[in-house]
């Protein structure tokens, strides 16, 4: 069984959503995993700020601009008057749902539900259209199986047990529909994978059902080797493994969920990248393997701040590391690079909210400085310590360009550089021309 996820803007209008048939076969047992339709979650973000910050009538005039696209969505998506007059109910119970909660006190709690609608609207109108067209399908409601626990992390087991029974009540039907994105958590309130989880959704569900493989449709030919955006000539990558696509969707790929190879990974399940625009696209296929003595792709993380603690205390001081890392570890923030001297530690974070509670424990320590501004531009490939060449390749690259931070050894897939933001293009392109 293969799982399909399919992004916003796969379903981001009805002629794309009619067309996800030309992909999806109806005739072989598949879940089809999907996003929000494009543009939605915004939406629906700026209802919740609005109802968050207590201005009810923007709220309301922000459910109703809303709610009229989706009016206009659904008279291009049915045709007949039957299955139109369905999709209108759900159109008004989920818009119903989000006028209502200016009447009661409006928490994070009911800000995760208004995030939820987007997911549960696409997946709903889509089975609406298939039930008109006569393709039999399954709605599977991701709230009863998709669940996190106290630390937020997937119970794949959970998921297991759960999407198990829904399966087999339907065995002979070949078409499965589901949300990305939405879950419960532990205290069994509806919540979310975070933005872009729906790439963890489908990953999620294929290791929780062993999935002959995971599919994820965009809107780009697989994993490029650089951004297109800003690259020329940039060109898929025709084979990943998971920490090679891990690493590049941490750094800056935005095609893929960062942690949504993680499931596959440890079920082995292979994960294709295809273009919904051009379907018959090879794309990039994740698996175990790897290809050796390559370059594979560069990527870049934008919005970096770069954090220098300097100590003479730190000199041959054991333990120094830990209670560094104990205060990043209190506040929550994750730490992406760090580079040592017997003096000194420099480490890096995208995370600043908290950077101010963050600096005053660390003054505790010498003297700290605070860059901000950077950008970490990752070189993935094969960088095994049996390798010679590589680095200085990538090095003789940004020659020319001032680094802040370099990160090599950590792994045997990535060699990152942190360098100004503005030096991001300048340093993309000359790696770019330098290892291509």
């Amino acid at each position: 069984m293969k799982v399909l996820k399919f992004g916003g803007t796969s379903v981001g209008s009805p002629e794309r959503m009619k067309k996800l048939l030309d992909i999806v076969d109806a005739n072989e047992r598949q879940i089809v995993v999907l996003s929000a339709v494009s543009g939605t979650t915004n939406s629906l973000v700026e209802i919740g700020q609005a109802y968050l910050a207590g201005d009810k009538p923007k709220a309301a005039a922000l459910v109703a601009a809303l709610k009229a696209k989706y009016q206009v969505f659904i008279a291009e998506l049915l045709s007949k008057p039957e299955f139109l007059e369905r999709a209108e109910e759900v159109i008004d119970y989920h818009f119903g749902l989000l006028d209502m909660l200016a009447n009661d006190l409006f928490t994070p709690i009911e800000d995760k539900i208004v995030l939820a609608q987007g997911e549960l609207l696409s997946t709903t109108l889509y089975h609406v259209y298939l039930q008109e067209i006569g393709v039999p399908s399954v709605l599977l409601p991701a709230l009863e199986f998709m669940r996190v626990d106290e630390d937020h992390e997937p119970i794949v087991d959970f998921i297991t047990d759960h999407i198990t029974p829904l399966l087999d009540k339907h065995p002979d039907n070949k078409l499965f529909i589901t949300q990305g994105y939405i879950c419960k958590n532990a205290f069994g309130e509806i919540d979310n994978l975070r933005r872009g989880g729906s790439d963890y959704t489908a990953s999620l569900i294929g290791a929780a059902i062993r999935s002959e493989e995971v599919q994820i449709w965009t809107d780009i030919d697989g994993m490029h080797n650089n951004d297109p955006r800003i690259v020329k000539g940039t060109t898929p990558i025709s084979q990943l493994s998971f920490d090679e696509a891990a690493e590049l969707a941490y750094f800056g790929a935005k095609i893929l969920h960062p942690q949504s190879v993680f499931p596959a990974q440890k079920y082995k399940i292979p994960v294709r990248l295809l273009n919904t625009m051009d379907p018959k696209a090879n794309g990039t296929l994740i698996t175990t393997d790897s290809e050796k003595n390559k370059i594979k792709s560069i990527a870049a993380k934008d919005d970096i701040t770069a954090i220098k603690i300097q100590s003479s205390r730190m000199l041959l001081a054991y333990g120094f590391l830990r209670r560094v890392f104990e205060v990043f570890e209190r506040y929550k923030t994750s730490i992406d690079m760090i580079t040592t001297s017997e003096v000194a530690v420099t480490l890096t974070i995208d995370d600043t909210s908290k950077l101010g509670e963050i600096i005053k424990e660390l003054n505790k320590f010498g003297t700290v400085e605070v860059d901000v501004n950077h950008t970490i531009i990752c070189v993935v490939g094969d960088f095994g310590a049996e390798q010679h060449g590589y680095a200085a390749r990538v090095l003789e690259a940004v020659k020319h360009i001032p680094v802040r931070m370099i990160s090599y050894g950590g792994s045997d897939h990535n060699l990152s550089l942190l360098v100004r933001t503005e030096e991001k293009v300048e340093a993309l392109r000359s790696l770019h021309s330098r290892l291509f």
